[in-house]
């Protein structure tokens, strides 16, 4: 990645520079974010009584986040991350508010789908714009030396705090949708983007974003951002992955009587993939970004293998605690590698392409693996995961096999 300075940056932390503050704010700025699919997959099945249309509501809503995300990426990158994430926030909650209506009015399937395809291309895109602005933070006030281990350690804490939330939002949504309504939900996520969104629009590290410095030089040419093609088509694996995996266990949970308890086993999948995540930052240097990815897919791969074998909620939830062992690495390493690749200026963008390729992979494939569980059963759903942690460990092959042979540099 290119940068430029006018000044040798002074030693500080990480923490300090970007405040103590940002990181919480951060974390549940993104949580309505994490709710929103599974929110509406809930909602709209409980008001329409239609598993399939739940299915293709989410899967709008990816599409919708797929198109519009970059576009909001590549806007904070010209005009700042808080007009977009201000905007993109009241919008969002907007529409959330009013898709929790028209789910129960008598209106036809596609008002929903519309508010849906709306709803995912306002998303906030949190996530991606705090990696980009923690990458600018790194770049004006870390030491050159240390940039390295810093980019590391901060895409392993940013992939972590995406595991918390992917994880235990949908936990969250069956717990309120449970204890209280299915709206409750949707209505949930809505209240915390205005607060929440607006916290992290609002911070003081938003005013310093790398590209809106005076003098800073043109952004790169879009053509460039090919760079990143590898990590993108890995996020979109891991999102096919998410969304066939809970999807599947959705339904195999039903067979059992206890589909309410989905989100629950879920979650031991975010368990390994939490802890292994923010371990990345100790692993060597000798053990490369192309090695990490091909290794911990291949963990994803073996998991998702033992899959249709299973008939136990026990067993069940320790070959997702297995999985998980693959996941956060894996995400690390995509997104070091895209922090690494990322043109001059397109930082933003960058990052809401992988954040996109997560969400489109989630969304289109729970409206197929929804559909593949319903005519063809549970151990046919089963497999689907697999076939996307295959998508994700060819993506690291090709990467690595493409990868011109030199050490990657933060900053060089």
């Amino acid at each position: 990645m290119h940068m430029t300075s006018s000044a040798a940056p002074r030693p500080t932390s990480l923490i300090r520079a970007a405040g103590l503050s940002y990181f919480p704010i951060a974390l549940v700025a993104r949580l309505p974010f994490a709710m929103v699919v599974v929110g509406l997959l809930t909602l709209v099945v409980s008001a329409r009584d239609s598993l399939a249309l739940g299915g293709v509501t989410a899967a709008v809503t990816g599409l919708g986040t797929a198109m519009f995300g970059p576009l909001l990426g590549a806007a904070a990158d010209r005009f700042g991350q808080r007009r977009v994430l201000l905007c993109a926030g009241l919008v969002n909650s907007l529409l959330l508010v009013a898709i929790a209506w028209l789910a129960f009015a008598p209106v036809p399937d596609a008002a929903v789908l519309a508010a849906g395809f709306l709803i995912g291309a306002s998303t906030p895109q949190v996530a991606p714009f705090s990696r980009s602005r923690l990458v600018g933070i790194i770049t004006r006030a870390i030491d050159p030396a240390r940039r390295d281990a810093v980019v590391s350690g901060t895409m392993a804490y940013e992939s972590a705090a995406d595991e918390i939330v992917f994880v235990f939002g949908p936990v969250f949504v069956g717990v309120l949708a449970a204890t209280l309504d299915p709206v409750a939900p949707v209505l949930g996520a809505a209240a915390l983007a205005v607060i929440f969104v607006s916290a992290f629009a609002l911070h003081p590290s938003a005013r310093v974003e790398a590209g809106l410095r005076d003098g800073a030089p043109a952004p790169a040419p879009a053509r460039e951002l090919i760079r990143v093609a590898a990590p993108v088509v890995g996020a979109l694996g891991m999102g096919l992955f998410f969304g066939t995996m809970l999807t599947s266990l959705t339904s195999f949970m039903a067979d059992r009587g206890i589909a309410e308890q989905a989100g629950v086993v879920y979650g031991a999948m975010g368990l390994g993939s939490a802890a292994l995540a923010l371990g990345v930052a100790a692993f060597p240097a000798r053990f490369t970004l192309g090695a990490r990815w091909i290794v911990f897919a291949a963990v994803l791969v073996t998991g998702t293998l033992a899959l249709p074998f299973v008939t136990s909620v026990v067993a069940m939830t320790l070959t997702l605690l297995l999985i998980g062992v693959g996941i956060g690495p894996t995400l690390v390493t995509q997104y070091s590698l895209a922090a690494h690749r990322s043109p001059l200026g397109r930082s933003s963008t960058v990052m809401t392409m992988l954040g996109s390729g997560i969400v489109v992979g989630q969304s289109a494939s729970t409206a197929v693996a929804g559909v593949v569980a319903e005519y063809l059963g549970t151990d046919a759903a089963l497999t689907l995961p697999f076939l996307a942690a295959t998508i994700v460990l060819l993506a690291g092959v090709v990467d690595a096999a493409s990868a011109p042979r030199r050490r990657l540099r933060f900053g060089g």
